[in-house]
């Protein structure tokens, strides 16, 4: 298996760069290890899931593909900003799936990411052998989302990692005091791009205006027909501080589909960032659980 994270880029259908991470190969399919597929949350990049992806490794020979939506990560902006839209970005996902032969796979979903892989199980079924959703779920709270719209887009001056740190501290913390120093550096350096100048995000600010008319009181998308419908094994997490995913909807989950499995992360809120030892080993039996089943 190579022991090296590999860029690979993509055309979508209107001619963009697509970007995503790869690490390890089963090019002939000898271990029988579906494919782990990362989708991320609405402003995150690949490299999130960079410390999932080399812990899963060592447990199986498989590939772990992280992918950028356009205008995040690696992944090229879009000079249209309308097209930053969840329909665009599903075509985009069933484009690198296509590519890469992907015909089975185990997705892992944070957030937006856990919302398009229900819309891939739904609307593909086949394709979902087993789904991990990282505190999101067929229901989200809108005052979560609220908070969203709060930090989108927006970012102070900031001249180096060690202010980026303290940046996400403040700001974050308080949802998050389990979270050590080293692991919001890495949070931090996903974040933002280094310039001479200063600290830029690692996506495309325009993505604000795609949250700029949220309304907390108009009707929001309802994904429970598409959730209790699914037959693949499932484990939702959930961040125990989240203001997205609630207690009772986390647990209506388990209820509504006895496929389902549930797992707290403690000490951290929206989105967990997966870096923790005891989530990565709750993931990663999960995902021996999966490989194992008939």
């Amino acid at each position: 298996m190579s022991e090296r994270l590999q860029s690979h880029f993509f055309k979508s259908a209107d001619g963009l760069n697509l970007h995503a991470l790869v690490y390890g190969q089963d090019p002939d399919g000898q271990t029988g290890a579906a494919p782990v597929i990362c989708l991320p949350g609405l402003t995150r990049p690949a490299r999130d899931f960079v410390v999932l992806a080399l812990f899963l490794s060592t447990r199986t020979h498989r590939r772990i593909i992280s992918l950028d939506y356009r205008g995040r990560g690696g992944s090229d902006w879009d000079p249209d900003w309308t097209h930053y839209c969840f329909g665009t970005e599903f075509a985009d996902i069933l484009t690198v799936l296509k590519a890469m032969d992907i015909n089975s796979a185990i997705f892992i979903g944070l957030s937006r990411g856990g919302l398009h892989a229900l819309t891939l199980a739904g609307k593909r079924p086949g394709l979902v052998k087993a789904l991990i959703l990282n505190d999101v779920g067929p229901e989200l709270n809108p005052a979560g989302l609220l908070n969203i719209t709060n930090y989108i887009g927006r970012l102070p001056l900031l001249r180096d990692i060690d202010e980026a740190v303290a940046h996400y501290k403040r700001v974050m913390g308080p949802r998050f005091p389990a979270v050590p120093d080293d692991q919001w550096r890495f949070y931090a350096e996903n974040s933002l791009n280094v310039t001479p100048e200063r600290l830029r995000l690692s996506y495309d600010p325009l993505l604000a205006r795609t949250m700029e008319n949220f309304d907390p009181n108009a009707p929001l998308p309802d994904f429970w027909p598409q959730f209790c419908a699914l037959e693949a094994p499932i484990l939702a997490l959930r961040g125990e501080n989240s203001d997205l995913l609630t207690p009772e909807i986390h647990a209506q989950m388990a209820a509504r589909n006895p496929r389902c499995q549930t797992y707290l992360v403690p000490g951290q809120g929206h989105a967990p960032l997966l870096l923790d030892s005891p989530t990565l080993e709750r993931i990663a039996a999960f995902v021996n659980e999966v490989d194992a089943a008939p």
